[in-house]
């Protein structure tokens, strides 16, 4: 498992990092991520202060990774009732 030292910049500084070589670009998506919304945050309201700024990319984060787990949720639930029917027929058929 090769690991790789990397800096990631988000918002005005940069983050030294130790990542696994198979996540260094998912890592630098996120990063690139982040801060493409603290720049949408900063001409969308002018915000200037990088602590409010990072709560709201933080908060905006956290919004997202809930509708996708309630998203998720209720895929699964179809999923499980889509098999629930075919077990139903095959049980039916035998």
């Amino acid at each position: 498992m090769e690991t790789l030292s990397i800096k990631i910049k988000i918002g005005d500084r940069e983050y030294p990092m130790k990542v696994k070589a198979e996540d260094e670009a998912r890592i630098r998506r996120a990063g690139k991520l982040i801060n493409d919304k603290i720049k949408r945050y900063r001409e969308e309201f002018g915000l200037d202060d990088r602590q409010d700024l990072l709560a709201m990319v933080a908060f905006d984060c956290m919004v997202e990774t809930m509708e996708l787990s309630e998203t998720n949720a209720e895929g699964s639930e179809q999923v499980k009732h889509t098999i629930q029917q075919i077990n139903d027929r095959l049980t039916s058929l035998l």
